[in-house]
C-alpha cells in the first residue's frame, strides 16, 4: 500500500523542458530557446513570492514532446502546457499561480500540440 504525502506536496508542479538536441536536429529543442534561463528565473520568482514551500515547485524536465512550441512548461496536476515561454512571461505565470488562473495566451490548445 502506498502512503499519500499530501502534507509534503505542493499544489502545483511546473516542469520546464531543458532538453538539448544536436543543432542539426530538425525538431529543435527547448534548451536552444533559453529554457535553462526560463527555469532559473521561474524558480527564483516562485521562491521570492513565498510560493515554493506549499504552493508550487519548479523542476527541470527532459523532452516533453512539444518541441515546436518550446520553451515548454508542463503544469501539474492541472494537465496543461504553456508554450513559447520566455523570461518575459515568468512574472505573468507566477501571477497566474497566485490567482489560480492559467495565462491563457500561453496555454497550448489541442491543435498546437506536437503529434
Amino acid at each position: 500500500m502506498y502512503s499519500t504525502l499530501t502534507s509534503l506536496q505542493r499544489k502545483r508542479y511546473l516542469f520546464v523542458c531543458i532538453n538539448r538536441r544536436a543543432e542539426e536536429n530538425p525538431k529543435g529543442c527547448c534548451a536552444a530557446k533559453d529554457s535553462e534561463e526560463v527555469y532559473r528565473v521561474l524558480k527564483g520568482e516562485v521562491a521570492a513570492r513565498g510560493l515554493a514551500k506549499l504552493e508550487a515547485r519548479v523542476c527541470t524536465s527532459s523532452c516533453l514532446d512539444q518541441c515546436a512550441t518550446g520553451v515548454t512548461v508542463l503544469v501539474e496536476p492541472d494537465h496543461f502546457f504553456y508554450g513559447r515561454v520566455t523570461v518575459a512571461d515568468v512574472s505573468e505565470i507566477v501571477d497566474g499561480l497566485v490567482k489560480g488562473q492559467p495565462v491563457k495566451r500561453l496555454v497550448l490548445t489541442a491543435d498546437q500540440h506536437d503529434a
